[in-house]
C-alpha cells in the first residue's frame, strides 16, 4: 500500500469522524410516491436522469459567486455542474473558507491527505478546491458505475463504506447528505434553487 493510498484512506477516516459528529441535514419533506420505488433517493435519482447532464449552472436562483469556477471544474472532470454545485452547496454552504472540526477545508471539505492526493496545495483556494473536489467525485463515479447516488455516499462516508455495504451505507448522516445534494443539484439543473 502506498504512502499516497494511505494518506487518502486516513482522510476519509478522518472525514467520517467529523461527519458523525456533525447534526445530519434533514431530509426533504417529499413523500415517496405510492406507487414508486422504495428507495429514499428514488425521487432525487430520478430527477437527476431526466435532466440534462452538461448544462451550466444558471437560471434564477442558481446562481452563486463561484459559477464559472464550479462549470469549469465540472467541464474539466466531465461531470454535471449542477451535480457538483449540489455537493458545494451541501458540503461548505459556498464558504470558501469552511473548515470542519476534523481538518477538511475549502468549499469541497477536502482533507489534508484527500488534498494532497488530488494534487490540492490549498484547500481554501476556490479553484483548487473546486477542481480537486471535482476530481475526487469523478474517481468515485468511475468506481461506481455513473452512480451519482453511490458516488455521493463515497464522498461522504468513504468507497470503502459503499462497497462494504453495497450501497449507500444506513448511515443516517450519508443517506440524508446523498439526498441533501441530489435534491440541491435537481433545484439547481432547474434553476429554482
Amino acid at each position: 500500500m502506498s504512502l499516497s493510498t494511505i494518506g487518502t484512506r486516513l482522510g476519509e477516516l478522518q472525514t467520517m469522524v467529523a461527519q458523525m459528529n456533525t447534526p445530519a441535514a434533514p431530509a426533504p419533506a417529499t413523500p415517496p410516491a405510492a406507487t414508486g420505488p422504495t428507495s429514499p433517493f428514488a425521487g432525487a435519482l430520478a430527477a437527476a436522469q431526466t435532466s440534462p447532464s452538461a448544462t451550466p449552472v444558471s437560471g434564477a436562483g442558481a446562481s452563486s459567486a463561484f459559477d464559472s469556477e464550479i462549470n469549469a471544474a465540472a467541464a474539466s472532470n466531465g461531470i454535471d455542474p449542477a451535480l457538483l454545485k449540489g455537493l458545494v452547496s451541501q458540503e461548505s454552504g459556498f464558504n470558501p473558507n469552511a473548515r470542519s472540526g476534523a481538518g477538511a477545508a475549502g468549499l469541497t471539505q477536502l482533507m489534508p491527505g484527500t488534498a494532497a492526493g488530488l494534487g490540492v496545495t490549498n484547500p481554501l483556494d476556490p479553484a483548487q478546491s473546486l477542481q480537486g473536489g471535482a476530481k475526487y467525485l469523478r474517481e468515485q463515479l468511475d468506481r461506481f458505475g455513473g452512480d451519482e447516488t453511490l458516488a455521493l455516499a463515497a464522498y461522504n462516508a468513504g468507497p470503502g463504506a459503499v462497497q462494504k455495504y453495497g450501497g449507500v451505507p444506513p448511515y443516517a448522516e450519508t443517506q440524508n447528505y446523498v439526498t441533501s445534494v441530489m435534491s440541491k443539484a435537481a433545484a439547481f439543473r432547474g434553476g429554482t434553487a
